[in-house]
């Protein structure tokens, strides 16, 4: 079959089964006739013959980049060396990624990982890995790109809104320790209660913080996520019913995947005092998922900056000439019904850090004194329970 009657048939599964599933099979068809069209007669009137395959594999990668950030096409060559790379080296830089203006986009970053060090922050754009253009890459595919042997270097060119022209930085790749769950009773008694990153085992390690915490006379408590954007939805999850005796945590859905939601569970509440929940604009996935669950079942308030809105399930699919689409199939709702990777979290109570301050504090750190986002916090919980006794009087 042509290169052309293969790209057809890709639009078309994407262009019936996904961008157009809500109109009928005529108005997808009809979409179809219009893609085929442009195609023949770019073949027939351009003013060079062109290069086919180049101009049908580019327009796949801008249909599927038009979809959402996650959703991606692989032509065979970059399917068939995507395949031979798993699964990742160990060596990672310490970036959880998006795609914004069609680049890679950091979100965040990982505490004292060589990405930290170098001094990439979120809302970089990564415009080439390994001297490849990220344009028309998929973002598994910029992960596997940026992993390697711990020891090996990999060259980023970073983009910045500070900086008109791109920095090329050289990171040195690692084995990452995941974060440590972070606690401490603070001057008055609150406790704090640090995650920046949800991999295996947080969720114990949390209960085990708050169960000390409570135990030392903490009556109240202090949840940082700010840069907690890695790791696991299901650690998260387990994580949020430390908090939640009852109510709707999270759900997935798409056009068809059924509705699949995680709720919490009896028993398995830790922590029944008064929280607070600390957000930036890196908090994302995971820690979207417990500040949502916390702040729709009205459990606690959140403080911060909006959070980068990040949350959705994608399904590798391998086509019949090599090539393979990864696509979205499903995205994580708040228990409000919104969807997180739109919209994100928004905070109860807006509070920028303070000046050059931009990333929370490192989680193998306890915070500042001088936190004005920690600050607004404790301000936000004494207003709380001071209200909780007045009400029962009334």
């Amino acid at each position: 079959m042509s290169v052309v009657g293969i790209s057809l048939l890709v639009i078309a599964y994407v262009v019936g089964g996904s961008l157009l599933g809500r109109t009928t099979a005529e108005g997808a068809y009809k979409q179809l006739a219009v893609v085929s069209e442009v195609l023949s007669r770019i073949q027939s009137d351009y003013v060079e013959e062109p290069n086919l395959q180049r101009v049908t594999v580019g327009a796949l990668h801008g249909l599927m980049a038009e979809l959402d950030p996650y959703s991606g096409y692989m032509s065979p060559r970059e399917y068939a060396e995507y395949q031979q790379k798993l699964p990742l080296a160990e060596g990672r830089v310490g970036l959880v990624l998006s795609k914004r203006f069609w680049l890679a986009s950091v979100v965040a970053v990982v505490p004292g990982s060589p990405a930290a060090r170098a001094g990439l922050q979120t809302g970089d754009l990564l415009e080439s890995i390994a001297g490849f253009s990220t344009r028309e890459m998929s973002i598994d595919q910029s992960e596997q790109l940026l992993a390697g042997e711990p020891g090996t270097t990999v060259k980023v060119a970073v983009v910045r809104q500070q900086r008109p022209e791109p920095e090329t930085l050289e990171l040195v790749r690692a084995r990452l320790a995941p974060p440590r769950v972070l606690s401490q009773r603070l001057e008055g008694g609150a406790g704090y209660l640090k995650i920046a990153a949800f991999g295996p085992g947080t969720a114990g390690e949390a209960r085990t913080a708050l169960r000390q915490l409570h135990a030392s006379g903490s009556r109240q408590l202090a949840l940082d996520l700010r840069d907690a954007a890695s790791g696991s939805m299901e650690e998260a999850i387990e994580t949020a019913r430390l908090f939640l005796d009852k109510g709707l945590i999270t759900y997935t859905q798409g056009q068809q995947s059924p509705r699949r939601q995680f709720t919490a569970e009896a028993g398995a509440q830790v922590w029944k005092e008064p929280v607070v929940v600390l957000i930036n604009h890196a908090t994302a996935g995971p820690g979207e998922v417990v500040a949502a669950a916390l702040q729709g079942n009205h459990r606690a308030r959140v403080v911060g900056l909006r959070s980068y809105g990040v949350g959705s399930v994608q399904k590798l699919i391998p086509l019949d000439d090599g090539a393979a689409l990864i696509l979205t199939v499903a995205k994580y709702y708040s228990p409000a019904g919104k969807t997180l990777q739109e919209n994100g979290v928004a905070p109860d109570v807006e509070a920028p850090p303070a000046e050059g301050q931009l990333l929370a504090p490192v989680p193998h750190a306890l915070p500042r004194p001088d936190d004005p986002v920690l600050t607004k916090g404790l301000e936000v919980l004494r207003t709380q329970t001071e209200a909780a006794p007045a009400r029962q009087a009334a």
